[in-house]
């Protein structure tokens, strides 16, 4: 008998040392990554912000019929739905867009599914278009040089970017992402899921949804992949490493 109560009793210690150890690095992952942006912070009720460029402005790499559309339809109705599926739940109006994602596995089962595509809808285009400007922008050297450690060389993580991207069947998101130790890793995600829930910070990602470049690449999605490194906004990038990996 007293070895059976042993037994169980240090399940119990087990189980309850796991539980908090989870809960303290999700409280760490939280405490380091909610600062990284504006949007992070954001709750219901969600609204489409305008784009810091005009829709134009990144032709002829991507037109402005397309992104136009991309922003004012496709973005603004993950909005609107997440919106709707909020509507009746009060005590998650003041839940972040990070909380929703990060936390999506503790929220009612009949809302999980909506949540996880349209909090994801909101939050990964919004990460998108910051990643993105007229002209693209320099690679840092110190960025530059984090990405050779990891991968080998530039060319070598661009390759893996794009046989990702070229390879992630059907729709869904390829991100470049970093731990709090600072590695870096390429990861791809399904319809709208982002990598959150997985305790990695994303700093760049490509969209490849059809939407994102059927009007004009029609099903070259190569084509589409290989002009997007024409118009990467790496300072802001690089800002958002140094922001994930600063210890609060």
């Amino acid at each position: 008998m007293k070895s059976n109560t042993y037994f169980i009793n240090t399940v119990i210690a087990s189980a309850l040392m796991t539980s908090t150890n989870a809960l303290t690095e999700c409280e760490t992952f939280k405490k380091n990554t909610t600062h990284i942006a504006p949007f992070y912070n954001e709750h219901y009720p969600f609204s489409l912000e305008d784009l810091p460029y005009k829709y134009n402005a990144l032709e002829p790499y991507i037109d402005e019929k397309t992104m136009e559309t991309h922003h004012t339809k496709h973005h603004k109705t993950y909005i609107d739905n997440l919106n709707n599926i909020l509507k009746d739940y009060p005590k998650l109006h003041q839940k972040t867009l990070f909380e929703l994602l990060s936390q999506i596995d503790s929220y009612p089962t009949d809302i999980k599914t909506g949540l996880r595509n349209n909090a994801g809808g909101h939050f990964n285009h919004s990460l998108f278009w910051r990643v993105i400007k007229p002209g693209g922008s320099p690679i840092s050297k110190d960025l530059a040089l984090q990405i050779t450690k990891n991968f080998g060389s530039f060319e070598a993580f661009q390759d893996k970017f794009n046989h990702c991207a070229k390879s992630l069947f059907g729709s869904g998101w390829v991100w470049l992402v970093t731990n709090p130790k600072g590695d870096l890793s390429i990861i791809t995600t399904n319809n709208q899921d982002n990598p959150l829930s997985k305790r990695l910070t994303p700093i760049l990602c490509l969209d490849v949804w059809e939407h994102a470049y059927y009007l004009k690449y029609q099903n070259r999605r190569g084509d589409y992949i290989k002009e997007f490194w024409h118009i990467i906004n790496w300072e802001q990038i690089e800002r958002y490493y140094k922001q994930a990996i600063q210890k609060s």
